[in-house]
């Protein structure tokens, strides 16, 4: 059976250490205690993107979208705060792995 983007994320995220997963805001999101690391982001608002959205070092989210914009992009909301999106149908799971365990 083909694993769905959310499933990919949701393995991902729960092989780390101490993290959990609720809902917030009516999608999978992803905490190690109280802190949130990703969020995953189905069609947000029908973007059109089934992406996660995930906080990066300082001044590394305008290189990873000027770098491959088809791939990483400026979430809405988080994307302020250094927040970068990953469309999850352009990124191999190692490479994602490595974002995650960043964040």
């Amino acid at each position: 059976m083909p694993t769905t983007p959310r499933h990919r994320v949701r393995r991902l995220c729960l092989a780390l250490p101490e993290t959990s997963e609720r809902l917030s805001h009516g999608e999978p999101t992803f905490f190690v205690h109280k802190k949130v690391f990703v969020m995953f982001a189905n069609h947000h608002h029908g973007d059109g993107r089934v992406a996660v959205w995930l906080p990066v070092p300082a001044g590394v989210q305008a290189s990873l979208i000027e770098r491959d914009p088809a791939c990483f992009f400026r979430p809405p909301y988080v994307g302020a705060r250094g927040w970068v999106g990953i469309e999850l149908s352009r990124i191999p799971d190692d490479d994602l792995a490595i974002y995650i365990n960043v964040a």
